[in-house]
């Protein structure tokens, strides 16, 4: 059996390894800054393409949330400090796009919560945010953790990883108290310790592999 789900691992992480995808970024009204963190992705797929020996297209585009485009994008990252809204054409473009098989990774940057929580509640009515224990397969993929990483402190709270989960698959990753994207950017932008940054783009590149392979 050990050797069974080993060979299915390596087969999955072989197709996730082999194929080259594209991510994106959410781009929302509400005059939240969806555009927070320009650096960020860039250098998590940078990080993924030598440490994981994928081929993720360098290219991160915008993408409306109300827009088809969604569907050209297997996994969709989505930050940013501030209000959010969700028009109900919105919110049903992106339960269907997350219903089809595609993944929202948001990361609060601090000042989002209060907003994304009652947006999502546009997407899926019926489902609860759960928080994702520590020996959840998400923090153990090529990287080990005990949930997710502290890498900027703010409210003195724990990071939590919180999900909507769909018949047993993760459709929407929601990151908070974390600040996981922080630690993706350039490191000259925030001055984090060498540590901090390598714990965060390992944690990215464990949340990329989850994605894929789930």
């Amino acid at each position: 059996m050990k050797l069974l789900l080993a060979f299915l691992f390596f087969a999955s992480f072989s197709v996730f390894s082999q194929n080259s995808y594209q991510l994106a970024v959410l781009k929302y009204s509400g005059g939240g800054d969806y555009y927070a963190n320009p650096t960020a992705l860039p250098n998590l797929i940078e990080f993924c393409n030598t440490n994981l020996h994928t081929t993720i297209k360098k290219d991160v585009p915008y993408v409306e949330v109300g827009s088809s485009d969604l569907s050209l994008y297997p996994f969709i990252h989505m930050t940013g400090h501030g209000n959010v809204v969700f028009s109900s054409d919105e919110a049903e473009n992106l339960r269907n796009y997350l219903l089809g098989g595609g993944f929202l990774h948001i990361d609060d940057n601090y000042g989002m919560d209060q907003f994304i929580r009652v947006e999502l509640k546009k997407v899926f009515p019926n489902n609860d945010l759960v928080e994702l224990p520590f020996d959840h397969p998400i923090f153990h993929q090529k990287y080990d953790f005990n949930g997710l990483p502290k890498i900027h402190e703010h409210d003195g709270k724990r990071p939590q990883a919180f999900a909507i989960i769909i018949d047993g698959r993760i459709v929407c990753l929601y990151t908070y108290e974390t600040d996981l994207s922080d630690g993706w950017e350039n490191s000259e932008v925030h001055n984090d310790p060498t540590h901090k940054r390598d714990e965060a783009l390992k944690m990215g590149a464990n949340i990329l592999m989850y994605a894929f392979m789930q």
